[in-house]
Parts: C-alpha cells; structure tokens; sequence
C-alpha cells in the first residue's frame, strides 16, 4: 500500500475535486497511510503555496512525492496528484500487464502542453528496490549495447514512475523470466489507426471483423481502445509461428477482403479514409501503450478495455472515450476486461 505523509478525509472515492484552486484539501488515495501526521496532498502552507515535497510509504518501500499541485492536463486542471492517485487506484487492474515486462514511459514533466521524452533506460537515481533488466538493443541507440529497462512488477514501482510524471507506459508483447532472459512472445496485438475522415468508428467495424478471422484462427481477441484516435485488438499467443508474420498476413487477408476499408501498408498516402492494421506492433523491439496507462492528449483519457457490445454499438468517436474518473468507474463495474482467460 502506499502510506503519504498528508491525509485528509473529504476526498470522496473515486471523484475529483473542483478545478481551479492547487490548494485543494483532499483524501489520500486509497491504501495511502500516513509516515507521520499532515495533509495529502497539496494542503496549503506557508501563505497559500502547496506542498512541494511529501514522503511516503509504499508497501515498505519508502518515497519522496514532489510538486504535487502541478497542473500536467491545464486543460482539465488534472494535477500531479491526481495522476499519481489514479495509478494507485488502477493498479490491481493495470499491473498484471506490466509485471515482467520492459517498460519504456513517456514523460511529461511540464505537463502534456509542454515538452516531453521517451525513457527506456532506468534514471540513475532509480530506488535500489525497482526491479531493472539489462538486455540487448538491436540498433543501439545512444550507441548502446545494452539498455537497462524497469520493470513495472509492483506498486511501489509504479507510484516511483508516476512521480516521474511518466504519464503514458508502454510495454512489448513479450516478458523477461526470473532472471532477466527475455522470454517468447505471448501476446498478439493489432493496432486500429484511422486514416481521416476514418474515426475509431471505422475501428470498431473493422475490429469485429477482425475479431471473427482470430475467432476461426482459435484466438479470442480483447478490444481496447488506444485512448488515442484507434483501438487494438490482443490475443494470447501460443507461438505458433513468428507473430509478426501472422498478424501481417491476417491483415492481408482482410485488406484483399475489404479493399475500401482496410489497409495493411504504412504508407500514408494508402490511408485516408481507411483503417490501417498495423501488424508490425509483433516486432519484439516494438512496444504498444498498456491497458489502462494514460494518455498525453487534451484531456486525461486512458487506454481503455472495452466489452465487445460497447464495440458492436460505437455510432459516434466520443462513444469511447473515457477519462481517469471513467475508467475507475469501469473497474469497479466490470473488473478488468482485459484480464487473461
């Protein structure tokens, strides 16, 4: 669990306060327990200015939260800490699909306005306690060999990462083993991008067809949505042959199907108005944004688990689009879609 030093009580579960004001007084978010006696997690002090720096405890593991009142999403006032309690409240969702697997984040330490980096490398002053994996990259980048990934198992882990205001986490189709050696695949993904005037509305149709071709194939496929423009449709894989492949050439089947709804090429100029499955997210250098991760968009929107009744029924783009408070919502519903079988 993860214990702030600030508490409060009047931060109902699972809700927002008002924008507007930083100082807002707030609940901590659920399983936070106090080091020490204050206020979670931007209480006023000193004339009006919000707590900058709070120590907490998570599950054992002891961290410092900083500039818990920054606006990250000004367009939605949605702060540091309202990032970093969504992750701790998504978390039993989220993790089964982080542990084991490399993580690279994007991170947005001004906000999703401002300028922001990819990171696959660990930070240097990364906590002893993050468990970090070195392996090869083909293509080095930075002229390295070998980079040393994090690997998002727990939820200390995760609420260091949100700190970092690593807003959106990516992770491969594939999970290292006890001792760092990178294991086989075992996820399919295809990736849904709509090529304009094409919407996620286009998606979905193309993603039921797609669903029935994996359903003959023996593969139940899972919907979700990018939290972006697309969606992507997983499946767990039995490495039957090399994934990249497969997936290429059931795109193919379904661009020689439907000519004027599909495209299986990269090339831009073959997609207006199309949707193209991109196949080439098998490529085990590749990663695909996780289920329930964040999205540096406009708004806080989250790469959502559908139910396929949700994808059969979508008339309009805004059907599927969900925000942080949505999707905790969804969890507490439904549980979590995307859980393996």
């Amino acid at each position: 669990m993860v214990t702030p030093q600030a508490v409060t009580d009047d931060w109902p579960r699972s809700t927002y306060p008002s924008r507007g004001d930083q100082c807002h007084t707030r609940r901590h978010p659920e399983g936070l327990d106090p080091i020490s006696p204050g206020r979670w997690p931007d209480a006023c002090e000193n004339g009006g200015r919000p707590v900058s720096k709070v120590p907490v405890r998570v599950d054992g593991r002891e961290l410092v939260l900083s500039n818990l009142g920054k606006i990250l999403y000004p367009e939605d006032g949605f702060t540091k800490a309202e990032v970093i309690d969504y992750y701790t409240r998504v978390a039993p969702a989220l993790l089964p699909h982080l542990r084991g697997r490399p993580l690279t984040v994007k991170r947005y330490p001004n906000g999703v306005e401002g300028p922001f980096f990819f990171e696959k490398n660990a930070p240097e002053h990364t906590p002893g306690w993050v468990r970090r994996v070195r392996l090869p990259v083909p293509g080095s980048i930075k002229n390295r060999e070998t980079i040393d990934f994090a690997v998002v198992d727990d939820l200390p882990t995760l609420a260091y990462y949100a700190n970092l205001a690593a807003l959106e986490l990516h992770v491969p189709q594939w999970r290292v083993s006890g001792d760092g050696a990178a294991l086989p695949p075992d996820t399919l993904v295809f990736d849904l991008d709509p090529g304009p005037p094409a919407t996620v509305v286009e998606c979905c149709e193309v993603a039921l067809l797609l669903r029935d071709v994996l359903r003959a194939e023996g593969l139940t496929a899972r919907p979700k949505t990018s939290g972006n423009k697309g969606m992507q449709l997983y499946a767990d894989w039995d490495c039957r042959e090399e994934p990249s492949a497969y997936a290429r050439r059931l795109a193919q089947v379904l661009e020689k199907e439907r000519p004027d709804q599909v495209v299986s090429v990269m090339a831009r100029k073959a997609r207006p108005g199309k949707v193209f499955i991109d196949w080439s997210q098998n490529n085990p250098a590749k990663t695909t944004v996780a289920p329930y991760s964040l999205r540096a968009r406009q708004h806080p929107t989250v790469s959502t688990p559908l139910l396929w009744e949700e994808v059969e029924g979508c008339e309009h783009p805004d059907d599927l689009v969900f925000t942080a408070p949505d999707v905790l919502d969804r969890v507490a519903q439904h549980g979590d879609l995307f859980a393996r079988a």
